[in-house]
């Protein structure tokens, strides 16, 4: 590897003698054929160690190397590939499971080789190890081959041999030394390298990357989390590309909870909607696919949390880089699609054997807890954390970004009450009242009522004191290392993760039918004077385990909740629910047409369709009652000024009264009128109704309506072209005047100026930019724009 830096050249420090003798004794060594190769070796250290200044960095240091084909002298920096020793590194296996002995054996022998290489490693001196680490490629493959393989806290590791525990002890100190050294540039005063060069042998070697700095967090943090801390605060310090190679992994970690969703059947909210290949594979629900995959999408989601929330407790101020793809959203998100399927699910399958349905809830609760941790990590890394260090001093941004944060969450309910019962959002909203006192009252109100409200949609009770988790402080020393997975012997005998009182009992699906009389008549079979309804309060609280109710009813070493209880209790019967039919009710309920109530429906009254020549219906196009009343109707148009007498008979002979007739003769009626005497024997003609004229009477009356009415002296037509300029002067008049009753006055000659080439005013300029900018307010400029906004409300077919 060539330097990093240009070395200076070797020269004799001041006021320092050599303890090797004199310069010409130790060029006479370092030459000719007196010089072998041990000697070399032996003369290169004493160099390092004596005549090397010493607060040289190891990146600058040049050692003088004799040529094997000319002996001559040639200056090699100190990490250079042919300094690295020939050894070869077995790569790791995890120990076995079933305790198989020879399978063990195994595990000892190439366990016991990996210890050694590790333990010779770490002995090396300081530049003899960062040529190892530099340049081994075995050595790099046998840490990797650990970080991949070694058992988690999660994990199921259970074996009895002693043998193999000491050994992962051993192994796990050691990998985390050798990885604590790689990531220290300044072992001590004269040991160190500068920090651009160790940035740039870390970064480029590919000696740590952020999947490599994921599995440290998640092995070794729970117990190191101190030496974590410094170590990987280090590593980003001195290499800021870290943070670039951590911004282009959170699309990865979303597209794995994306993945997750897709392989059980869910989508996202803000998943890509994309159409399903033809050839694509049918997805199976989580009710119907193998056990096998269904515990596979289980263990790869308990490992993608808890890797998660390690690296973030680890290393906080990765928070921000994470967010800016607004990774909390996603992540409550990913939480309120998956978890309430999985929970179902794992009630609701039957599993073969009881211990898996358990490990499969603990793993679900565990990732539950573990997602929720990482949320709120975030959260107190981005928000609360600084409104804390920074007083009343500009914290309003922090606050608004929780405010803003919280807002868009409401609507997640069932993550937002898991969230609320581990970290209640109202302690956090009174720690922001404190620190500013003039907070807006409603947004903070408005957010605490729709945690509240979410509560009750989920049907669970709010706890009435706050039961958040705080981080417990590490205590252990900077210089201790822990056991196994960073846990303590009296930790590895708990389990390695805590499950919350909600989710406790992996057979909370409750037995019902033909099982639960089975478990029932096998308790009373032994205990026969017990009670059907004591026997079922026993196996709810015992998870339905009859042997244990058995046991501790005989032991009498019953739970405290069940001894107040009467054992002769019997068994509340269920009243059989009424049917949907006969607790059914309507507005139709009991009329003639109801099949429910009635046994018998008159189909007379049913039929599909006009219904056409039935009594009693009256059809919009029958006229008949038209024709009925036009014979009425034409005995009045009959007028008779002298009626016809028969022989015989006198006509208003009765009714006739002389005296009437005379009294009225004096009267001059209308004598003095202009008008003339026609009008007082004249009698207007009797009209017809137009709804009992014939089509052929109607066309004679407009004729005759036509006729009667002068006709106006129509222009006559001209088959000519109009002038052009007529046709525009009389355009422009009915735009001035629609515009003079608009009350809009336009003075078009500003508009049009001068003659092109005169130059234009200033006035025509900026009356020109007007009616550019304002041209689509009239006419049918903005025809484009209106079209597209129909089409966007479904006005128009696309």
């Amino acid at each position: 590897m060539p330097p990093r830096v240009p070395a200076p050249p070797l020269k004799r420090p001041p006021n320092r003698k050599y303890l090797l003798g004199s310069k010409s004794e130790v060029t006479r060594r370092l030459s000719g054929d007196f010089c072998h190769q041990p000697d070399v070796k032996l003369f290169q250290g004493f160099i390092l160690k004596h005549i090397m200044p010493q607060t040289l960095p190891l990146d600058q240091i040049q050692l003088p190397v004799p040529d094997k084909r000319t002996g001559k002298i040639q200056h090699l920096p100190a990490l250079h590939p042919s300094r690295k020793k020939d050894r070869h590194f077995v790569l790791y296996k995890p120990p076995p499971q079933d305790g198989t002995p020879a399978l063990v054996e195994e595990f000892l022998e190439r366990a016991n080789f990996i210890a050694n290489d590790l333990d010779w490693l770490l002995a090396l001196p300081h530049d003899k190890f960062w040529c190892q680490v530099i340049f081994d490629e075995t050595m790099q493959k046998c840490l990797d081959s650990f970080l991949h393989y070694t058992p988690r806290q999660y994990d199921e590791f259970v074996n009895p041999n002693p043998a193999v525990e000491e050994v992962q002890k051993h192994l796990h100190r050691s990998v985390f030394m050798i990885f604590l050294r790689m990531s220290t540039h300044k072992e001590s005063k004269e040991h160190f390298i500068t920090p651009e060069a160790f940035g740039e042998i870390i970064y480029d070697g590919f000696l740590f990357d952020i999947p490599k700095i994921f599995d440290l967090c998640v092995i070794f943090g729970k117990g190191n989390a101190v030496l974590l801390k410094k170590m990987i605060g280090n590593i980003f310090n001195q290499q800021p590309n870290y943070f670039n190679d951590l911004n282009e992994t959170v699309p990865t970690i979303l597209q794995v909870f994306s993945s997750i969703c897709d392989k059980c059947g869910l989508r996202l909210e803000n998943h890509s909607q994309r159409p399903q290949k033809i050839d694509a594979p049918t997805k199976v629900s989580l009710m119907d696919m193998p056990v096998q995959e269904f515990k596979d999408i289980l263990l790869y989601l308990c490992d993608t949390c808890t890797t998660l929330f390690a690296f973030l407790d680890i290393f906080p101020e990765a928070s921000r880089t994470m967010q800016k793809h607004e990774f909390i959203h996603r992540l409550a998100s990913f939480y309120e699609v998956i978890v309430p399927e999985l929970e179902s699910a794992i009630k609701k399958r039957r599993f073969d054997e009881t211990s898996l349905q358990e490990n499969l809830w603990k793993r679900l609760s565990h990732s539950r807890k573990k997602m929720i941790e990482a949320f709120h990590c975030i959260i107190n890394n981005m928000c609360l954390q600084p409104i804390l260090e920074n007083g009343s001093d500009n914290i309003l941004p922090f606050i608004e970004d929780f405010l803003q944060i919280f807002t868009a969450l409401l609507h997640q309910k069932r993550f937002l009450t898991d969230y609320d019962e581990q970290f209640p959002v109202a302690d956090d909203i009174s720690l922001l009242q404190q620190a500013f006192p003039v907070l807006d009252e409603t947004r903070t109100s408005y957010i605490i009522k729709a945690v509240d409200s979410a509560w009750e949609a989920s049907g669970r009770s709010k706890p009435t004191f706050a039961t958040g988790n705080t981080h417990v402080s590490h205590a252990s020393d900077s210089n201790e290392v822990s056991a196994v997975n960073g846990e303590t012997e009296q930790e590895l005998k708990q389990p390695g993760y805590e499950i919350d009182d909600y989710c406790a009992g992996a057979t909370a699906a409750k037995i019902t039918g033909v099982e639960l009389e089975s478990l029932i008549s096998q308790v009373k079979d032994i205990l026969p004077h017990l009670g059907e309804g004591f026997v079922l309060e026993c196996l709810e609280e015992y998870n339905y385990d009859a042997e244990k109710v058995i046991n501790d009813i005989l032991e009498d070493k019953i739970a405290p909740s069940l001894r107040k209880l009467d054992r002769t209790l019997q068994r509340q019967v269920k009243k059989e629910q009424e049917s949907i039919l006969s607790a059914r009710q309507n507005v139709f309920d009991y009329d003639e047409f109801d099949v429910f109530s009635k046994t018998s429906v008159d189909m007379s009254k049913i039929w599909k369709g006009k219904k056409k020549g039935k009594e009693g219906t009256t059809l919009l196009d029958d006229k008949m009652h038209i024709a009925q009343q036009r014979e009425r109707y034409n005995a009045y148009s009959i007028v008779v000024e002298k009626a016809p007498v028969e022989d015989g008979v006198q006509f208003y002979a009765g009714d006739y009264d002389d005296e009437y007739d005379d009294t009225y003769d004096g009267n001059q009626v209308g004598a003095n009128d202009v008008d003339s005497d026609d009008e007082l024997v004249s009698r207007r003609p009797f009209t017809t109704p137009r709804i009992l004229r014939q089509k052929e009477d109607e066309e004679e009356d407009d004729d005759e309506s036509e006729e009667e009415v002068p006709k106006e002296e129509i222009p006559k037509r001209d088959l000519f072209v109009q002038d052009p300029a007529l046709l525009r002067e009389r355009a422009e008049a009915r735009r001035a005047t629609f515009n003079a009753r608009r009350g809009f006055k336009h003075d078009n000659s500003t508009v049009v100026g001068n003659s092109r080439g005169q130059g234009q005013s200033k006035e025509t300029l900026m009356e020109r930019r007007k009616k550019e900018a304002n041209k689509s307010l009239r006419s049918n400029h903005n025809r484009r724009s209106l079209a597209d906004r129909k089409r966007n409300k479904g006005m128009i077919p696309s």
